[in-house]
């Protein structure tokens, strides 16, 4: 019995792995995307301009508040229903399930970003902003060089969290025909008839990719502020200094 598991573990492995490929292929190119277009909608919901604050607001309330799978299926089974979709220049993309997965996963990681960057320009200390306006930076570069750098290290903790959940809500793209990592497992599943052995294979894979994610953002968070320290580190002990007049 272990030899038969072992072998059938063994032999799926390389499909697996190809399909983990794909996956983690979509959702960085999602993720990317997801971050450029997260970055103007968050200083469009922080704007006193009610038409862009209003525009902003519209668009991450629909992408939060609609499941992603009915997104995915909007995507890429209901835009094809338009003839003018269909005879127009995007219709090669429209029609490929690959461009679809990374629309609708993009449109949907831009909504939940945007407000995970727009909590963290709204944390960034008063003071900063005020000694910068004192030694007379302009609205722009206030942006450029004291508010986004300060608001991208206080979001990444929670950013790292979308990251992982968008790694996961990527199974999704196995429902459109995508042989993504939980797509060939389902192909292997249905040729073998396997899925407990299978399946966990899959979810080890996931677990591995997972904690490469955590540990590279627990990195980084460490070199973009340096005032945090491992629990482990020793702790730096106050020493007394004469008063000097």
């Amino acid at each position: 019995m272990l030899q038969e598991t072992y072998e059938l573990v063994r032999d799926s492995l390389p499909a697996l792995m190809a399909g983990a490929a794909t996956t983690l292929e979509l959702v960085i190119i999602a993720l990317i995307i997801g971050f450029v277009l997260a970055v103007p909608l968050a200083l469009m919901r922080t704007s006193k301009n009610p038409i862009f604050m209003g525009a902003a607001y519209g668009y991450i309330f629909y992408f939060r508040g609609t499941p992603l799978l009915v997104q995915i299926y909007l995507t890429y089974y209901g835009l094809g229903q338009f003839e003018a979709v269909r005879e127009s220049f995007l219709w090669p993309i429209f029609r490929e399930a690959y461009w679809c997965a990374i629309i609708a996963f993009s449109l949907n990681t831009a909504a939940y970003t945007a407000e995970i960057f727009r909590g963290a320009i709204q944390a960034v200390p008063h003071g900063e902003i005020e000694a910068a306006r004192a030694v007379g930076m302009s609205r722009f570069l206030q942006y450029r060089r004291i508010i986004l750098p300060s608001a991208f290290r206080l979001a990444l903790p929670a950013y790292s969290n979308e990251v992982i959940l968008m790694l996961k809500s990527s199974s999704l793209a196995s429902t459109i025909t995508l042989l993504d990592l939980t797509g060939v497992a389902r192909v292997i599943v249905s040729r073998t008839f396997a899925p407990y052995e299978i399946f966990i294979t899959a979810a080890i894979i996931y677990l591995l990719i997972t904690f490469v994610v955590t540990r590279g953002f627990a990195w980084t968070e460490r070199r973009l502020n340096p005032q945090l320290k491992r629990p482990d580190e020793p702790k730096a002990t106050a020493t007394w200094q004469p008063e000097v007049r």
